[in-house]
């Protein structure tokens, strides 16, 4: 495992207010660039809607009737002018509806996250901060603020947590900022960031995994009652 990463934690003036922790296991692992392309491009896959469709002769409204005699006209035979050579004919090959989405295990897409963040993290792009706003209220001015003392580049990364609406409402209408919430964070949108920033409880909600919801639980619950039930029958 390799060593644990640390970087200044700053606040909304742009001072530093703490450290925060990289794991290495996570920020500092070696890159895998063929492991990153191939989930990448089934990430970039499975955006595709895929309801292209084209019309074969058998669909394209028209040419019932032989456009003229089988012999005699000095012509090439035609029984449609439905047929692919016609103008207004079907499509030969055509695209049709399809699901291009690939399959992709969950440990792959995983460890090829933890690539990209560690590439970001060893070139010095991974920041953290306590937070956008100083008040209670959004402001893009102030959150601007904050993100040039970080990074003037042209892609910035912003990750915040589910419920932090005053970070959210701030930057959602700056161009150069791309937000995604903790728990969405994936590969592709870390590779085509020039910086990553996290809110500081962003950092910690991402490192602490998704949560375990109350459905869950109460499905652990209901299995756990009816093996009792059944070993007291």
């Amino acid at each position: 495992m390799s060593d644990t990463l640390t970087v200044d934690v700053l606040d909304e003036k742009g001072k530093k207010a703490g450290t925060a922790d990289l794991p290495g296991d996570v920020f500092d692992v070696q890159t895998n660039v063929p492991l990153i392309h191939q989930v990448v491009v089934a990430q970039l896959a499975a955006a595709r809607q895929g309801t292209h469709d084209t019309k074969t002769r058998g669909e394209v409204r028209g040419g019932g009737k032989k456009p003229y005699k089988q012999k005699g006209t000095g012509r090439a035979r035609q029984g449609s002018t439905r047929a692919p050579q016609f103008a207004g004919g079907g499509t030969v090959h055509g695209p049709t509806p399809r699901d291009y989405s690939q399959r992709t295990p969950k440990k792959m897409k995983a460890a090829a996250l933890r690539g990209a963040l560690s590439d970001r993290a060893r070139a010095g792009r991974v920041h953290v901060v306590t937070g956008f706003a100083p008040g209670e209220v959004p402001s893009t001015k102030a959150a601007l603020a904050v993100l040039d003392n970080l990074s003037g580049r042209k892609h910035v990364l912003v990750v915040v947590e589910r419920q932090d609406e005053i970070t959210w409402k701030s930057l959602r209408n700056v161009e150069r900022v791309h937000l995604l919430v903790a728990d969405q964070l994936n590969t592709y949108d870390v590779l085509i960031s020039d910086d990553v920033v996290f809110t500081q409880g962003a950092l910690d909600a991402f490192l602490a995994g998704p949560a375990k919801g109350a459905k869950n639980t109460a499905a652990t619950e209901t299995v756990a009652d009816d093996v009792a039930n059944e070993e007291t029958k």
